[in-house]
C-alpha cells in the first residue's frame, strides 16, 4: 500500500475593523483553505456574525496599532502557510489555484503577489504607488516567514526564508469613489502624523513641497498615471499632498500642545 502524500496546509487570514459590506465576499473567495482565521479590531457592526457563518477561528480584541494585530492574526494560524488579505480584496479562482500549486513544492519563505487596483467598477493599472497601493504584496508567506513591525503608518515588514513570485492577481477595491479617496488620504494622513511626532522626524517646511514635486512627477509621469486620465491625476496629486498634509497636522498638534 502506498504512503498517502502530505500537502501543506493553509491558513487564510482577514483582518477586519467594521467591513460588515465586505467581509462575507471577501470570506467567500478563501473557502479553499484549510482553516479561516479573522481578527476584528473593536468591531461595532455585524462582521462577527458573517465571519461565524464562515469559521470558528474569531479574534475580538482592540489593538492600537496595526502590527500588534496582525501578529495577533499570525500566531493564531496553525497552517504551514498563511494567506493574509484583507476585506477590501479578493482571491480568485486561478490565484488559488496557483497558490497550492505554489506551496506544495515551494522553500520556506514568502510570495509577492500582483495587486489588481479598483476604484469603483474601473481597474486602475497606472499612478499607484506611495502611500496609495502597491503594484504587488507579499500576503502568501510560510509561518514565521513574516513580521509586521509596530509604526502607526505602513508598518515594517520583516520577511525571512526564500523569495517568490506569483502570476495571478489579487483583486483589491481601494475606494468606491473620489469621496472614498478624499476620506482615505485624510485619515491617513491624520495617522501618518501621529507617527511623525511619536518619532519626533518631522523634516522641514522645505522638504516636504519640494519632495511634493518629486511625488506628482514620479506618480503620473514615471508610473503612468496620465493613461488613467482623471483618476491618474487624482493619484498623482493625493501622493503629493500626502508628505505635506501629515507636516502641517503635525505642526497643528505641537501648537495645541
Amino acid at each position: 500500500m502506498e504512503a498517502s502524500v502530505s500537502h501543506p496546509r493553509l491558513s487564510a487570514l482577514i483582518v477586519a475593523h467594521n467591513e460588515a459590506a465586505q467581509l462575507a465576499d471577501c470570506l467567500e473567495t478563501v473557502r479553499f483553505a484549510d482553516e479561516i482565521v479573522v481578527v476584528l479590531d473593536r468591531t461595532t457592526d455585524d462582521s462577527a456574525a458573517i465571519a461565524r457563518g464562515f469559521t470558528d477561528h474569531i479574534i475580538e480584541g482592540a489593538w492600537p496599532l496595526e502590527g500588534p494585530r496582525r501578529m495577533t492574526g499570525i500566531a493564531a494560524c496553525t497552517g504551514d502557510w498563511i494567506l493574509e488579505i484583507d476585506a477590501d480584496e479578493r482571491v480568485t479562482p486561478a490565484l488559488a489555484a496557483e497558490v497550492r500549486a505554489v506551496i506544495a513544492t515551494a522553500a520556506r519563505g514568502y510570495a509577492k503577489v500582483p495587486i489588481a487596483n479598483y476604484v469603483g467598477g474601473r481597474l486602475v493599472r497606472y499612478g499607484w504607488g506611495a502611500y496609495n497601493g502597491v503594484g504587488a504584496k507579499p500576503i502568501l508567506f510560510s509561518k514565521g516567514a513574516k513580521h509586521w513591525g509596530d509604526q502607526p503608518v505602513h508598518p515594517k515588514l520583516v520577511l525571512d526564508g526564500a523569495d517568490h513570485t506569483l502570476q495571478e492577481t489579487l483583486i483589491h477595491h481601494v475606494d468606491r469613489d473620489l469621496h472614498d479617496m478624499i476620506d482615505r488620504l485624510n485619515r491617513y494622513t491624520t495617522a501618518h502624523a501621529r507617527d511623525m511626532l511619536a518619532t519626533g522626524q518631522l523634516g522641514s517646511l522645505a522638504g516636504h513641497v519640494r519632495r511634493m514635486v518629486t511625488r506628482f512627477w514620479k506618480a503620473y509621469v514615471q508610473r503612468k498615471g496620465y493613461k488613467e486620465g482623471a483618476i491618474g491625476l487624482t493619484l498623482a496629486l493625493f501622493a503629493a499632498l500626502y508628505p505635506i498634509l501629515s507636516y502641517l497636522k503635525a505642526k497643528a498638534e505641537l501648537e495645541r500642545r
